[in-house]
């Protein structure tokens, strides 16, 4: 079977999965809008999309079967439900949404249209996530008693430019984008290995320093001041996490900005920017050969055009050896990758589930599991550290799809 995509935002992100949404047998028609018209003409033309729609809207009531979400990230919420309610299966990037309310109404409006939604969270492929899940699953961990995600991405490393290109002249007040509201590459990688959720949370947030308009409260349309934070959160059935979320911080982000620590009864696995090490109770291994990814596109491929130069690694990193490629299309050997090799298999698994009916592995449902905790902790924040409870809206379940809605 196969569908037809449209592609809701033609920015920095959404080109670089385009091109695979295209390639994937399981998609037959892919269509674009953007609230620039002539940035969404660009990309079709450049990779022979089928055409564009005027709006959002109009995309909603055209025949297209699937909408993929690459706008701003506060705007997620709101037209995932009405692009559910409108009869389309959604993926959606992160977050997921920026409150407990647009999530709630996310997962009702899965379960009332049985439609598929998916959150395209780039940790859940992270070679480190990988081999974690991989170890945890084979028990060589023991119990894990402790882990840490850390996404440490400095705003001079790209996110300035970032912002100007998507806020146009009011970028700062956009800019300034609480970090704990954007949590699902820490928090993903962590539970996305180890599985469970977080059922409290104290933070303490870190008010900026910079004094150039940025994360200033009188500028800041989130009201926002906190350009660093960290979160200690306990875990069902025991256990801890602790998330930093950092954007003034002295890292080479463009070498990895996401990274993961997992301590077990039995065993620890420690990821650096280009060190990783196994560890148990006699010896270190080094792994860092099977989490390395090397480039799949030059820094003058087109499809980098419009993102800031110290962006690029990210939106070409491929494959580790612990990917398994073999689960992926022929039509994707050679096509560019990104998120140290995440892009491929986060389109597959939307496409696959949309054409089987089955969940896909970042659903609605785990989705809420990676977003929620940083939006309680950020509350907790705002409350000097206050400890907080972590909603949840309990364990995935398969939502019954009206036949006429099947691929």
């Amino acid at each position: 079977m196969t569908f037809s995509l449209g592609i809701v935002g033609a920015g920095q992100f959404a080109g670089v999965f385009a091109k695979l949404f295209a390639a994937h047998p399981g998609i037959d028609r892919v269509y674009v809008t953007d609230v620039i018209a002539e940035r969404a003409e660009a990309l079709v033309d450049r990779l022979g999309l089928e055409g564009t729609h005027a709006d959002f809207e109009a995309l909603l009531a055209s025949d297209v079967d699937a909408v993929a979400l690459f706008t701003q990230r506060w705007t997620h919420g709101p037209l995932v439900v009405q692009a559910l309610k409108a009869g389309k299966h959604v993926y959606s990037a992160v977050p997921m949404a920026v409150s407990e309310e647009e999530i709630a109404a996310i997962i009702e409006a899965v379960k009332e249209t049985g439609l598929t939604y998916m959150m395209g969270e780039t940790s859940q492929y992270n070679p480190a996530t990988v081999y974690a899940r991989a170890r945890h699953a084979a028990g060589d961990f023991g119990r894990i008693i402790y882990a840490e995600g850390d996404y440490v991405h400095d705003m001079d490393l790209g996110f300035y430019d970032a912002y100007k290109y998507s806020g146009g002249e009011g970028w700062k007040q956009t800019a300034s984008y609480p970090p704990m509201l954007y949590p699902t590459h820490s928090v993903g990688g962590v539970l996305g290995a180890i599985g469970g959720r977080a059922t409290s949370v104290s933070c303490i947030g870190v008010k900026d320093q910079r004094g150039d308009g940025v994360f200033d409260k009188s500028v800041s349309m989130f009201d926002n001041d906190f350009s660093n934070a960290t979160a200690l959160f306990e875990l069902e059935g025991g256990g801890s996490m602790r998330i930093n979320e950092m954007r003034r911080v002295g890292y080479p982000s463009h070498l990895r900005e996401s990274r993961f620590r997992y301590f077990g009864t039995e065993a620890s696995f420690e990821q650096l920017a280009e060190v990783s090490v196994w560890q148990d109770k006699e010896a270190v291994t080094d792994v860092s050969s099977q989490l390395a990814t090397g480039a799949t596109v030059g820094d003058n491929d087109a499809a980098l055009a419009d993102v800031a130069p110290a962006l690029r690694d990210a939106f070409a990193s491929g494959m580790a050896e612990v990917h398994d490629a073999s689960r992926l299309p022929e039509e994707f050997v050679g096509l560019p990758n990104g998120h140290e090799g995440s892009h491929h298999f986060l389109v597959d698994d939307f496409v696959t589930a949309v054409n089987s009916g089955a969940l896909p592995p970042v659903n609605a449902w785990v989705a809420a599991r990676y977003t929620l905790p940083g939006i309680a902790a950020h509350a907790s924040a705002l409350r000097g550290g206050e400890r907080l409870p972590v909603a949840d809206f309990g364990d995935p379940v398969v939502p019954q799809r009206p036949a006429a809605s099947r691929g």
